[in-house]
């Protein structure tokens, strides 16, 4: 029985953590659900120049998970499978659907608190809310700075239901001062994947000595 990861990617800045997210995840051999708020759509054209539309959505993932030197991945042998946002009976609104768990990268700070009030208001909500319930891993990935006290107090209210806080806090042991934005932007989804548990080369782990990740 397939039974996919969900991630989620809501409006908030950091489109890049979750196509990183979604690299190893394909490349660990993973089947992957997507779920792209309609808010992370026009926040992935304006971090990225690139749209993402329902109708043509295996073009547009190619495209935005392509390699740095701007050719589209090639998706054709990985196990994904999109359902648009607006999507209320889709597979991952049910409980019943074998879903592993999920992530939610980035998780805007409306994500989180429709998800910790139990708002359900697109397919991504009501997709968390369903693995939460049904005590699968589930994993949000906060990256607003500062946070206001009703912000923290909604990641209490998902700590405390489950769910894996984990902020957008890269470490700079693994690549040291100089390290690039996507050195950067990969200990952060290395950093989800050890949370669920999938095996991944992100960033170089941390050995004891100092300079050793590097």
């Amino acid at each position: 029985m397939r039974r996919p990861w969900i991630v989620g990617v809501s409006g908030a800045s950091g489109t890049p953590y979750a196509a990183s997210v979604l690299c190893a995840l394909l490349d660990a051999g993973e089947p992957v659900d997507l779920v792209v708020s309609r808010a992370a759509r026009l926040t992935l054209l304006d971090e990225t120049g690139r749209p993402f539309r329902d109708a043509h959505w295996k073009d547009d993932l190619a495209a935005w998970l392509g390699g740095r030197d701007g050719a589209p991945r090639d998706i054709s042998g990985d196990d994904v499978t999109y359902w648009p946002a607006g999507d209320l009976a889709a597979g991952p609104s049910s409980g019943s659907y074998p879903a592993r768990g999920m992530v939610v990268v980035p998780a805007s700070t409306a994500a989180c608190a429709g998800i910790a009030i139990g708002l359900s208001k697109d397919l991504l909500q009501r997709s968390c809310e369903v693995n939460l319930k049904e005590h699968r891993p589930v994993v949000v990935v906060p990256r607003e700075t500062p946070v206001t006290r009703s912000h923290l107090e909604h990641l209490i209210a998902l700590h405390d239901a489950g769910a894996v806080v984990l902020p957008a806090s890269p470490g700079f042991y693994t690549a040291g001062a100089k390290a690039s934005a996507a050195q950067l932007v990969d200990f952060v989804a290395g950093k989800v994947l050890d949370a669920i548990g999938v095996p991944h080369t992100l960033f170089t782990r941390w050995n004891g000595q100092l300079g050793g990740g590097r």
